[in-house]
């Protein structure tokens, strides 16, 4: 069976421990020939909306074929709690804690609950070894687990429309603490309907046009943008966001659109 080339790594270890070198060198010493990808280790603690959120945008630039290992809010003391999901052609190893349904638009068809054999060990290291020696081709995927349409679920925040309004929230803060918002291109275009808008977001004044660039405003002025994953954004040209309009996951963001 030939085993992934590439592993990318999602966990809420951080990095002052030695928790990701332990679970590195417990993969390399089962499959040497794999390469390991750290998508993040800095997920706050079991937050399993972040790691959706990060691995959502992330795993479709690596090749075909890779594993994608995800370890938040894992319960290891639940044997059966580890799904192994294929999705186009992709692997994905999750809890069984309701990121799958946050992780895809819709739940894909191949999802399997790694049976008690493949479960038989001691800790969630090991176990994440074995899986990366016997996984298989997709259609043998049944030797791996058995196939479940039970997976946990958990409903993510979206946005309220109305013909003439979204009211959004603050989903994700990046390391530059550009602000980003649950809200896509592609439902932005289909409400607005190119109609102008204005963007509202606590007491400040609202933002009337979108931008290309963080340069396309004066430095220290507020800008609305589509990022590079097609979620709207709102940044300072060469500042911090977050901190200055003082804007927190979870807060809400109303766009109106001209009547």
């Amino acid at each position: 069976m030939k085993q992934p080339s590439i592993i990318t790594l999602t966990t809420d270890y951080g990095l002052s421990d030695y928790y990701v070198a332990t679970l590195k060198g417990t993969l390399l010493s089962a499959t040497p020939p794999a390469s390991i990808v750290d998508i993040t280790h800095l997920i706050p603690p079991h937050n399993i909306v972040q790691a959706a959120y990060m691995l959502k945008n992330t795993y479709k630039s690596f090749p075909k074929k890779s594993l994608h290992i995800v370890d938040v809010n894992i319960d290891r003391q639940e044997r059966s709690s580890l799904l192994l999901v294929n999705h186009q052609e992709h692997y994905f190893l999750l809890p069984d804690n309701g990121i799958v349904s946050l992780l895809f638009d819709v739940l894909p068809t191949d999802i399997f609950r790694l049976t008690k054999a493949n479960n038989d060990y001691s800790s969630f290291l090991k176990l994440c070894a074995k899986v990366t020696e016997l996984l298989p081709s997709p259609e043998d995927l049944i030797t791996v687990g058995k196939p479940t349409r039970d997976a946990r679920t958990r409903i993510s925040l979206q946005p309220v429309i109305n013909p003439n309004q979204i009211r959004a929230a603050v989903i994700h803060i990046d390391h530059y603490e550009n602000v980003i918002i649950n809200v896509h291109k592609m439902l932005f275009e289909e409400v607005g309907g190119g109609r102008d808008f204005q963007l509202f977001f606590r007491r400040h004044d609202p933002i009337c046009r979108l931008s290309k660039n963080y340069t396309d405003v004066e430095v220290g002025e507020t800008l609305c943008r589509f990022n590079s994953s097609g979620y709207l954004e709102l940044a300072v040209c060469m500042g911090k966001a977050a901190s200055l309009l003082g804007l927190q996951i979870d807060d809400m963001i109303q766009i109106d659109f001209q009547y």
